[in-house]
């Protein structure tokens, strides 16, 4: 889907969460989103902020409560916080039993972050050449394919800056002799997943940092998938389309030690320290 015009804004009144429901034009229909502001009017830098399988509502429509926690704390911390909803916005839900899926990591959901990014940049209490790119698990591995140099992007606006990718799928990546990144770019994750395995970020990492690429891994001692999660309960899953176990199984949950390491990173390496 490929954005059309100038980027326009629709805003639903603002939730107890302080987000506004957005639009984004696009050529096939809409791209439906959440944004969260800092009081004041700006510029700010951005950040766009893309969802894993589970998108990003919870059964009840209210906003899941790690993107709402993470919504505003980036907020707080200064920035404009941009989630577009990939599956939503499609008439999908939960993607993380499907294997066969329709709207790819690689593909449809790199398209909607470079739409996200241009609607912003079209935003005068945006900073464009200051917005960074984050991504938990598929929405991490959207942001590995983002940031390749393969697929450095041609609209002739400004690039994004840095990129986070919280427990992203690095195996198709790590397997590619192409891979090369062309952002710094930070990747979180939890030595014990057992859902998007650690061993080939770390070797991607790895072999971006001996070619000069600025890719840091932190592996989280005990941390599960989900680790940044504010409060969910460590338990087991049956419903996902692939682990590394090859059961299906995974166990998720909040590592209160590594969230808390994880929020003093993220703001730190978002403003460039």
């Amino acid at each position: 889907m490929a954005l059309t015009g100038l980027a326009l804004l629709w805003c639903a009144p603002a939730s107890a969460g302080g987000y506004e429901r957005v639009r984004i034009p696009v050529e096939e229909g809409q791209l439906d989103g959440v944004l969260y502001r800092p009081n004041g009017p700006g510029p700010f830098p951005a950040v766009v902020a893309l969802h894993g399988c589970g998108g990003l509502w919870r059964d009840n429509g209210k906003l899941s409560a790690r993107h709402s926690d993470w919504g505003e704390r980036l907020a707080a911390a200064g920035f404009v916080v941009l989630m577009p909803d990939s599956y939503g916005s499609r008439k999908l839900g939960s993607q993380c039993g499907v294997k066969e899926l329709t709207v790819r990591a690689s593909r449809e959901r790199v398209a909607d972050a470079t739409a996200s990014r241009q609607w912003l940049q079209a935003r005068d209490d945006v900073r464009n050449k200051e917005i960074a790119l984050l991504g938990w698990s598929g929405g991490g591995s959207t942001v590995l394919t983002a940031i390749r140099k393969d697929r450095r992007p041609a609209d002739g606006q400004p690039d994004f800056a840095r990129a986070v990718a919280f427990y992203p799928g690095c195996r198709f990546q790590s397997e590619s002799a192409s891979f090369s990144a062309r952002l710094p770019t930070l990747i979180l994750m939890g030595d014990a997943d057992d859902w998007t395995p650690p061993a080939p970020c770390d070797h991607l990492a790895r072999a971006a940092r001996a070619r000069g690429e600025a890719i840091e891994l932190v592996l989280y001692p005990g941390a599960l998938h989900d680790f940044d999660h504010p409060r969910l309960e460590v338990k087991e899953r049956s419903d996902v389309a692939y682990s590394a176990t090859g059961t299906g199984k995974v166990t998720v949950g909040t590592h209160p030690e590594a969230r808390d390491d994880a929020i003093k990173r993220v703001k730190s390496f978002l403003m460039g320290r």
